[in-house]
């Protein structure tokens, strides 16, 4: 029994949409049944452009309801921005043409791993919890679902999600500056 108290960032993934809605209710119960402490929940699709969609959210705290500044909302769009496309892109890329794919998987930071964990043109649920006991949700997903679950510590996301908008201002600066800065000749 793996006892875990922080909070998580859970990446699942189904071979069917209607299993990641099945797996967002039957994770809505388990919050209700206080087997685990949600705090935000998504459905998201992985859209043949590489980006990621947004199709459900569920803010388990009763406070914001609105998902664009939460921790899954701010996953979503930087995977739906530019630098996630780019990311979709370079993931793919580089997992297809490599001889060992898990040790770049293992080496990969959250957004990649997130872009591979929910492959394009699939469904996942995204959700941000504490577990005391993670066989609750290993159950649905593994057992129930025929799914998989990624975990990654809800920090680090946080952290690299700074890192990502950081970088993605200084890129928007940067091509402005570029841009407004040519010289006629």
């Amino acid at each position: 029994m793996s006892k875990q108290t922080n909070k998580t960032v859970l990446i699942m993934n189904f071979e069917t949409e209607s299993k990641s809605y099945q797996a967002f209710s039957e994770i809505k119960t388990l919050h209700a049944e206080r087997k685990i402490h949600g705090e935000q929940m998504a459905v998201v699709e992985h859209d043949h452009n590489h980006k990621i969609n947004a199709k459900d959210f569920l803010d388990f705290t009763g406070g914001d309801k609105n998902m664009k500044g939460s921790l899954i909302g701010m996953l979503v769009g930087i995977l739906g921005g530019p630098l996630g496309v780019l990311l979709g892109w370079m993931t793919g890329a580089i997992i297809g043409s490599s001889q060992d794919a898990k040790e770049i998987r293992d080496a990969m930071n959250v957004f990649e791993k997130t872009l591979e964990t929910i492959p394009e043109n699939q469904t996942g649920v995204i959700l941000i919890a504490e577990e005391e006991h993670n066989e609750y949700i290993n159950d649905i997903v593994n057992n129930k679902l025929g799914g998989r679950v990624v975990r990654m510590d809800a920090n680090l996301v946080a952290h690299e999600i700074n890192q990502a908008q950081q970088a993605e201002n200084d890129a928007k600066k940067s091509a402005k500056k570029g841009w407004f800065n040519k010289k006629e000749d």
